[in-house]
């Protein structure tokens, strides 16, 4: 029965308007959602039907198989399998983990995505794609991840994704992507449906009974349609009382099978008890219970199941009604059959899974075959899969003690697949275990953790002080990274903190490293022993050890897999010493090293270290390209922390209500989880945003508060920020102690950078010559660098107090440098400030040209570069996780914006190219952006196609 003949021709022609842009090369993706019932899977069968030259793909969640890790995505690109050998051999082999076609460690989630993007886009070289996720809220987690992935990935490819999805349940992977939402039908419509199933004399209070009832979901209208009997219709009184309506649709499928035979009944259960599909296994298993093939008769008679390539039910509510209706010991039944008919080479953990299922009492065989099952699921990325199989794994087991371990790796596992009520729980389990001391301070430690990272005011390391400590006699390494992790955590409360807390916990973590690295020159140890003297010893005192750190950093050529870790705070302690050019080179070192070693959950926040350092170099775009490639790569996460270099980028251009709305989203997460430090960021956004404004006392105040406390890194830049506003507001006594301080520690540093914004901050204060002399000193020591964002604000400071001394021309001079270097790097807000000094002068200024870079949006440029630099499309599609066919696209706009028809003209162009080794360049001259499989378009494009 077509239900979309009643409405749905608006959520049609969306559809439609997806799938006809896919066939023509423009790829989309729309998310249906809507409750259960509602003619989701009608309207993606209607839109399909409509839609002429698209390869069909399919896959489903399954309500019973979310522990399965990527068998919904195994089952999309089962018909894609072919394209394996197209993909580059890192992304080949991640795939092929993933789904079990061969042994290896754990893929990386982001390189999974990818494999699927590059397997889907080359297979729709060859006809157009739609994938159509039907019961998206069902998949799962690694499936749902990747297809996430790939779905905001797929602008410029002949590809269109389409998920429906279950409310309530969306799940939060899926927030973001262009959303459909399917509603009740109208009245007219819904009575129109109504009417065209029943076949008798509808007495009107029934009827208005029914449609109370439906809510205008038209699969709702059917079933109560259908469950009541002759004499109602006419005039009875025999409707239930109204329920939800999924619940009443799954009531409605419940008494359509308790009619048939009890062969098919035993045949539907080991349908919905088995999540894949597999007819072949499905017939195995009705062996066993000695159900013949006729049992399918009635069941397909009654609509409600279809046997052929799959065993698919006529609507997923079929499924969870069938299985809820059966009884503890048929459902157990029906498993048991399951898994005696599964291979235990050929698929050991769908077998465990049954296993687990068919028994009721604890089974220390079944339990070991999960845990095994588990460390696979593991290897395979599937953290949530292998946490519900070690789940499953605890209830099974016997001994009291194994259990305790079992729950305790369990609970392990949910805490880092985001489900923390479920840790608490198993946790809890883990506590009842035997008398092991190291056993209980690892349960402490994950509680600790758990408090830590999700509770009110989380940022308070006491809980891993004090599970350290207990670890202290049982595993000295871990209590050591245990107590790191604490003295990181009190770093992160910040203002928000007890007083002296970061001072108590390096304290309590410099008697922990007494023993065994007190002689160290490992970088980590010299950086570890730094950051503990400065925060009891204070920041001066601690230039030396900081300084010594860096440079083993620097000089570091050996990186461990934890190298990314260690590095964030090597790249934080060089901006504490003003060493520009080590805090960018070690940011960009850390980019790298997470793009090799695809730990790319790291590198959003790398990006944004590296980002920061762009803008202190007065590189915005640079700057914004790295900020937008880090919301690519998880657009639904957070990196560690803010996103600082964000809020620096919005405040340095002036942009009030970007900047606003930035905090705005920040600021309640911050305070309600204890994240000092992340106000003091917001703070120091803001007071280089009101200083841009001419808003000194509000820059004066929210600079204030972040020199209040003497946090690592970025709160080194805010000293100068408050001393400007404080010296143009007139607060000179808020001044000086600040400027004290700035300039004992700027002095011990000594970088150019230091004593620069060291000159540049005294000559704000200064009067008479001696200010005129801070001022080309500072100018003189600015230029040395590359901050370049300082530089020009040393020209505007110089240029404002010549103004104010009556020199017009000098002034003049001053302003023009400053207004052109602020406005060319888009620092609005500065470059305002200069224009009004500038006109004061009798001068009107002009905007100077935009250099090239400038016309590419921040993705442009980031491809401009690498294809300048040398890069194929694929080699620049697997860098910034795209699909070679979007960068193409993205070529041709390039091209356009720049007035060339070359790679050869882009490597000409002053696009700043990054200082990183670069692919060799193409030997053939004048060739244009290539097609994702080197076709002859590229030389068309070459001749100015």
């Amino acid at each position: 029965m077509r239900l979309l003949k009643y409405s749905r021709a608006a959520e049609l022609a969306a559809v439609g308007r997806t799938l006809r842009a896919a066939a023509s090369g423009q790829g989309g993706t729309v998310l249906i959602r809507g409750e259960a019932g509602i003619g989701k899977t009608e309207l993606i069968e209607r839109a399909l039907d409509r839609a002429a030259g698209l390869w069909r793909l399919r896959t489903g969640g399954r309500e019973f198989e979310t522990e399965l890790p990527f068998t919904g995505l195994h089952d999309l690109c089962r018909p894609l399998l072919p394209w394996l050998e197209t993909l580059p051999g890192p992304q080949r082999t991640a795939l092929e983990v993933a789904f079990a076609l061969r042994e290896g460690t754990m893929p990386d989630r982001f390189r999974v995505g990818l494999a699927v993007l590059g397997l889907l886009s080359a297979a729709a070289r060859e006809q157009p794609i739609v994938c159509v996720v039907d019961d998206a809220q069902w998949l799962d987690h690694a499936s749902a991840e990747a297809l996430a992935f790939v779905a905001r990935r797929i602008e410029h490819d002949p590809i269109a994704l389409l998920f429906a999805v279950r409310e309530p349940g969306v799940p939060n992977l899926l927030d973001g992507l262009p959303e459909l939402t399917l509603t009740g039908l109208g009245n007219d419509d819904a009575l129109a449906l109504l009417a065209s199933q029943l076949h008798t004399p509808l007495d009107e209070r029934i009827r208005d009974q029914i449609m109370a009832e439906a809510r205008g979901n038209p699969l709702a209208l059917l079933e109560l349609s259908r469950s009541v009997g002759t004499g109602e219709l006419a005039g009875g009184f025999g409707l239930p009382r109204a329920l939800p309506v999924p619940a009443r649709i799954e009531a409605a499928y419940r008494e359509r099978q308790a009619a048939l035979p009890q062969d098919t009944r035993w045949l539907l259960l080991l349908a919905a008890a088995e999540p894949l599909g597999d007819p072949v296994l499905l017939w195995r298993a009705a062996e066993q219970l000695g159900v013949g093939s006729e049992a399918a008769d009635p069941a397909e008679a009654a609509g409600l199941l279809d046997i052929g390539v799959r065993v698919r039910f006529r609507h997923p509510l079929v499924r969870s009604a069938i299985y809820r209706a059966a009884s503890p010991d048929d459902r157990r039944t029906v498993h048991r059959a399951l898994a005696h008919v599964i291979d235990p080479l050929v698929d050991p953990d769908h077998r465990a899974w049954h296993r687990a299922q068919s028994v009721l009492l604890p089974d220390e065989d079944i339990a070991a075959e999960l845990e095994r099952a588990a460390d696979r699921a593991s290897g395979r990325g599937g953290v949530a899969a292998a946490a519900g199989f070690l789940e499953r794994a605890t209830a099974l087991t016997p001994d009291p003690g194994r259990r305790a371990v079992r729950a305790l790796n369990a609970a392990g596992l949910k805490y880092w697949a985001g489900d923390n009520e479920a840790a608490t729980g198993l946790l809890a389990i883990g506590k009842t275990g035997p008398g092991d001391e190291r056993h209980q301070a690892l349960v402490e430690l994950l509680a600790a953790r758990i408090s830590v990272n999700h509770g009110p005011r989380s940022k308070d390391p006491a809980p891993l002080l004090d599970a350290a400590r207990k670890l202290e006699a049982h595993d000295r390494p871990m209590a050591r990274q245990t107590y790191i992790g604490a003295f990181v955590t009190a770093m992160r409360a910040g203002r928000l903190g007890p007083p002296g807390l970061l001072t108590d916990t390096a304290r309590q973590l410099a008697k922990a490293l007494e023993e065994g690295a007190s002689e160290s020159s490992e970088p980590p140890d010299l950086l570890l022993k730094a950051l503990i003297t400065r925060a009891i010893e204070g920041s001066t005192a601690a230039i030396p050890s900081l300084r010594r750190a860096v440079g083993a950093f620097l000089s570091e050529t050996e990186q461990g897999d934890d190298f990314y870790h260690w590095v964030a705070l090597a790249g934080a302690t060089a901006m504490d010493l003003w060493e520009h050019d080590a805090w960018r080179t070690l940011s960009e070192r850390q980019v790298r090293f997470i793009r090799r070693t695809g730990m790319l959950l790291a590198l959003p926040s790398a990006l944004h270290y590296l980002a920061y350092a762009h803008v202190l170099a007065g590189e915005f775009q640079d700057a914004e390209a790295l900020i937008a490639e880090a919301v690519t790569i998880d657009p639904t996460g957070n990196p560690s922390g803010p996103p600082f270099a964000d809020l620096a980028l919005r405040a340095w251009r002036g942009d009030q209500e970007g900047t606003a709305a930035l905090v705005e989203q920040l600021i309640g997460p911050a305070r309600e989880g204890g994240e000092g430090h992340s106000l003091s960021v917001i703070d120091g956004a803001n007071a280089v945003l009101y200083n841009g404004l001419g808003r000194y006392d509000a820059a004066s105040e929210a600079a204030a508060e972040v020199c209040r406390h003497d946090e690592l890194g970025f709160s080194a830049f805010i000293s100068p920020e408050l001393i400007e506003a404080a010296a143009r507001s007139g607060r000179h006594r808020l001044a000086k102690p600040v400027l004290e301080n700035f300039a004992e520690r700027t002095e011990a540093s000594g970088t150019d950078l230091a004593i620069g914004l060291q000159m540049y901050a005294r000559a704000l204060l200064a009067d008479g010559p001696g200010a005129e002399d801070l001022y080309r000193k500072a100018i003189d020591r600015l230029s040395r660098t590359r901050a370049a964002v300082y530089l020009a604000r040393a020209h505007l400071v110089y240029g404002e107090w010549l103004r104010r001394e009556a020199r017009r021309g000098d002034a003049r001079a001053q302003l023009r440098i400053a207004y052109e270097k602020l406005s060319g790097m888009g620092a609005a807000g500065f470059a305002e400030r200069a224009a009004r000094e500038l006109s004061a002068c009798g001068e009107r200024p002009h905007r100077p040209a935009a250099p090239p870079r400038d016309l590419l949006t921040p993705q442009e440029l980031q491809i401009a570069r690498l294809v300048a630099g040398g890069a194929t499309s694929k080699e620049a599609a697997e860098q910034l996780f795209l699909s070679p066919r979007t960068v193409h696209a993205h070529l041709r706009n390039i091209f356009k914006k720049l007035g060339i028809t070359s790679r050869l003209q882009l490597r000409d162009l002053p696009l700043d190219l990054p200082e990183e080794p670069r692919p060799a360049p193409d030997p053939i001259p004048g060739d244009g952006p290539e097609e994702p499989d080197d076709s002859h378009e590229a030389d068309h494009l070459a001749d100015g196609g």
